[in-house]
């Protein structure tokens, strides 16, 4: 008896699973530029304020990371692999890049911050 089961028939879905993760790696990558960028057209949101995109950069990053990791499980499991693994891993770079410019913005407020209470202190 030769059939397929309903596991062995289906095609897998790691490919949804790599390109979101390329989609939230271009997005948590663009996050902190683009509130960086925004603070020139508003009068009122000024380049501190853009700090409170760091916690979305991080968290889309993160998504991306996870995503792009089951992604390459999936593949790696999968009896047809399908080529995806490239997308999977432009995905991780993206996250990981993403993770660098939120992990830098965060440094920068840091030293920001430090500033201002050394400033005060006089």
């Amino acid at each position: 008896m030769a059939s397929r089961t309903s596991s062995s028939s289906r095609g897998g879905h790691d490919g949804g699973s790599a390109w979101g993760a390329l989609l939230a790696g271009l997005a948590s990558v663009a996050t902190l530029p683009l509130a960086v960028y925004a603070t020139r057209f508003s009068e009122t949101y000024d380049l501190l304020h853009a700090g409170f995109a760091i916690p979305v950069g991080l968290g889309l990053a993160f998504v991306a990371l996870g995503l792009a990791g089951r992604a390459r499980r999936r593949r790696a499991l999968a009896l047809r692999p399908r080529g995806t693994d490239r997308v999977a891993a432009v995905a991780r770079a993206l996250g990981v890049l993403g993770l660098c410019l939120a992990l830098a913005g965060l440094v920068a407020l840091g030293v920001y911050g430090l500033l201002e209470y050394a400033g005060t202190r006089d």
